[in-house]
């Protein structure tokens, strides 16, 4: 069988809406839903979907023997992290303190509680929950036909914060400006839901399914954590 898209499964996430988005967008490739570690390391591109807690994603990926094929596929090939998918690519999560995958330099934190105010001093939910503006951090191949500040869909009450100011492709304001969007080699991760952001995010997913990383190399070496 012939992949050209894998949609991680490791039993967490919507991912459902995450495949139909992709065929939408991609109506002439095979996409296939899999938590076999030899589709996934087969297919041409990788999504990495996800929601719920990180410890839960963590030993599900594990118990399911998914940790090496991910960390290759990050490496090797055009790769998507949405939402949870995203959180689990850094060092280390507040989220149960866990420990995740660590292909890319940084932790995950929880909305300070005393931050959480607008700037009439009125509380903010955690979780951070709507459609909020995206600034575009960096020129991305990602990011082609979107305008800046577009509006995505959101649903969290952690956030990373990458090592790296490099990585950051994209950010959020909630109500302090937060990384929602990084970009590394063939790596390209959000924070929101593309598949749940009407045609903002159908043009993200479009763009990957087209994205040649090779022609926008970046000077990250994944296999250290760090860029020059």
């Amino acid at each position: 069988m012939s992949v050209d898209i894998a949609v991680v499964d490791y039993g967490m996430g919507n991912l459902r809406s995450v495949s139909k988005a992709i065929e939408h967008v991609a109506p002439s490739a095979t996409v296939v839903v899999t938590s076999s570690p030899d589709l996934i390391a087969e297919a041409g591109r990788v999504v990495f979907p996800g929601q719920g807690a990180a410890r839960d994603c963590m030993r599900e990926i594990d118990a399911r023997g998914l940790r090496e094929v991910i960390a290759t596929a990050a490496r090797s090939k055009p790769f998507l992290g949405i939402c949870m998918g995203m959180q689990v690519l850094f060092e280390h999560s507040e989220e149960g303190d866990t420990a995740c995958l660590g292909i890319l330099p940084g932790n995950v934190q929880r909305f300070p509680h005393e931050a959480m105010r607008d700037e009439r001093g009125n509380k903010l939910k955690v979780p951070h929950m709507g459609w909020n503006n995206v600034h575009q951090g960096a020129p991305h191949p990602l990011w082609s036909g979107i305008e800046d500040g577009e509006r995505f869909y959101f649903v969290h009450s952690y956030f990373v914060q990458p090592t790296t100011p490099d990585l950051i492709a994209g950010f959020s304001h909630y109500p302090f400006p937060f990384t929602c969007a990084v970009a590394s080699a063939n790596i390209f991760a959000v924070q929101f839901h593309p598949e749940k952001s009407q045609n903002a995010g159908l043009t993200l997913l479009g763009n990957f399914v087209t994205w040649n990383p090779g022609e926008h190399a970046s000077a990250c070496d994944l296999s250290g954590a760090h860029c020059a």
